[in-house]
């Protein structure tokens, strides 16, 4: 019988079982993930910067064109040294800094308001405050220059009341009355996400303590819905600082900036290294006043929160 079962009992093999097959090596997954992302950002993004900045490089003769293979820096020593692009730059920036002002004044308060609303009325004015990105730049620009115009509707009121006419296309005021209508939907969107994530209960107990309305809005709410604000700031002043369409319908010929000065550069003049120059400066400086803002801001909200 021992004989029997140990015919029928199978022996252990001592040979050892195969190794699985090798693996990827966990760290280049998440490369391979992202892998076609990073191709199509290269390929529409980094490309076509690479190919500016070496145009901006580029000789340019008046009677024959762009020269290639021949380089030069005279293209940036002409923008840094002439006062008339200076000057632009100037207004462009500060232009774009006072719509990011205006619109974080008006953005932020109002979104915190439609926050608190109940729906439906929470719904149809979150709509109504959507709502000018249904249309093209193109038409509210045509749409502000007829309310500013010399007979529009705004001058229209003001004769109604005895100020009389004021000159208001094709000025600075104009550019920023646009452009904040242009702008605020981005900053309403953002400040809205934050306070989508903010606690009322954290409100609440704040009060409850004895805190004022005004205290509890300075001291919890506000570091809380900081983030908001400055991703909103950072939009709407990179939008703002690159516009073309409002500058240059409600601008005009004479109130130049930068986004206008490439246009002609490139269109109008011929000059393309003159132009892809100026657009890669309005680039630096760009990234120069977003990144300063941001340090500055998540400084002053990491110490609050602290």
């Amino acid at each position: 019988m021992n004989a029997d079962l140990a015919a029928t009992t199978p022996i252990p093999s001592i040979m050892p079982a195969p190794a699985p097959a090798p693996a990827p090596a966990r760290h280049a997954v998440p490369w391979l993930l992202t892998a076609p992302a990073f191709a199509l950002f290269a390929t529409l993004l980094l490309a076509p910067l690479l190919l500016t900045a070496v145009l901006s490089f580029n000789v340019y003769d008046a009677a024959t064109g762009v020269k290639a293979g021949q380089y030069t820096l005279e293209h940036y020593a002409h923008v840094f040294g002439d006062d008339y692009y200076l000057a632009i730059f100037w207004r462009t920036f500060w232009i774009s800094m006072l719509v990011t002002l205006i619109c974080v004044a008006v953005g932020a308060p109002e979104a915190y308001v439609l926050s608190r609303m109940r729906n439906p009325w929470r719904a149809v004015l979150l709509l109504v405050v959507l709502a000018p990105l249904l249309v093209s730049v193109v038409v509210r620009a045509f749409g502000w220059s007829m309310l500013l115009g010399p007979e529009g509707l705004v001058n229209g009121v003001l004769r109604a009341v005895g100020i009389g006419p004021v000159k208001m296309l094709y000025t600075e005021i104009a550019v920023v009355v646009a452009l904040v209508h242009v702008m605020m939907p981005f900053m309403v969107i953002a400040v809205w996400t934050s306070l989508q994530k903010l606690d009322a209960g954290v409100e609440n107990a704040a009060l409850s303590l004895g805190a004022s309305p005004f205290t509890t809005l300075r001291r919890v709410v506000l570091p809380q819905v900081m983030p908001g604000v400055l991703s909103g700031s950072l939009i709407v002043f990179g939008l703002s600082a690159s516009a073309f369409a409002i500058p240059g319908l409600l601008g005009g010929r004479r109130l130049k900036m930068v986004a206008t000065v490439v246009y002609d550069e490139y269109l109008h003049e011929l000059n393309w290294p003159l132009g892809a120059t100026v657009a890669l400066v309005l680039l630096g400086a760009n990234l120069v006043v977003m990144l300063s803002l941001n340090r500055m801001v998540e400084g002053r909200y990491k110490k609050a929160l602290g």
